[in-house]
C-alpha cells in the first residue's frame, strides 16, 4: 500500500492508518529528514525480525536506530549521559543525527539480544514523529538502500514502493527523499566522536 502524506501538515487520519498497521505488526518504509527508512513498531519482536529479514541481517546483530518524538523518550532507553552530550542533541534535534549512547536494560529486550548502545534519531521530518507521537512510543529506523552502483539511496517514494511492496506493508509517500545520511556521533563515553558525516553539520555541535 503506497500512502501519501504532507510533511507540512501530516493528515490525523492518516497517521492513524500507520500506527493501526504498526500496532498489528506492519513494517511501514517513511520519509524522514535525510534518507527513506524502513520501521516497525519496537515492540512487536516479529516486525523487529522482518525488518532484519528485509536487510539480511539477524536481529540481535543489526545496528537499528531508533526515532523519536522529542526527548523525553530517551531516558528510557539509555543510561545516564553528561550534561555536554544533552546541550548537544538538544541544539541538534530534531535534525539529522543519530546519536549512538549507552543502552540501559530495556534495549537488549526490545532486540532479543545482548546491545551495549543504541542510535538515537529525531528526524526533522514531522510525519515520522507523529507517527510515534501517536503509537506512544519509539519505531526502528534502518536506511532503505537503492540497488543502483552509483545512488546509494533510494529517493523517489513510487520506485520504493515498487520494490518493496512485496516485502513491507506500507509504504508512505511523503515526496522525494535525500540522498544524504544522517551524521552518526559516538555518545558512549564523555568525549563525542563523529562516526560518519552526512547530513548534520559536526562544526556546530563539537
Amino acid at each position: 500500500m503506497l500512502v501519501r502524506i504532507y510533511p507540512e501538515n501530516p493528515s490525523r487520519r492518516l497517521i492513524k492508518v500507520v500506527v493501526d498497521c504498526l500496532q498489528k505488526g506492519g513494517v511501514v518504509i517513511y520519509p524522514t529528514d535525510t534518507v527513506y527508512a524502513i520501521g516497525c513498531d519496537i515492540h512487536q519482536p516479529k516486525a523487529v525480525q522482518r525488518v532484519a529479514q528485509i536487510k539480511g541481517l539477524k536481529p540481535e546483530k543489526a545496528n537499528f536506530s531508533l526515532v523519536c518524538d522529542d526527548l523525553s523518550h530517551i531516558s528510557d532507553l539509555t543510561k545516564p549521559f553528561s550534561t555536554s552530550i544533552y546541550k548537544a542533541m538538544k541544539k541538534a534535534l530534531p535534525g539529522p543525527y543519530t546519536f549512538i549512547l549507552n543502552a540501559n536494560n530495556n534495549v537488549p529486550k526490545l532486540f532479543q539480544s545482548r546491545k551495549k548502545t543504541v542510535g538515537i534519531r529525531i528526524p526533522d521530518n514531522s510525519i515520522p514523529r507523529e507517527i510515534v507521537k501517536e503509537l506512544g512510543n519509539p519505531i526502528i529506523s534502518t536506511s532503505v538502500y537503492d540497488n543502483d552502483e552509483i545512488l546509494e539511496y533510494t529517493t523517489d517514494p513510487e520506485l520504493i514502493h515498487e520494490n518493496y511492496k512485496d516485502l513491507v506493508d506500507m509504504v508512505i509517500d511523503g515526496g522525494n527523499g535525500d540522498n544524504h545520511a544522517s551524521t552518526v556521533i559516538d555518545c558512549t563515553s564523555d568525549e563525542m566522536e563523529v562516526l560518519r558525516e552526512g547530513k548534520g553539520d559536526v562544526q556546530s555541535l563539537l
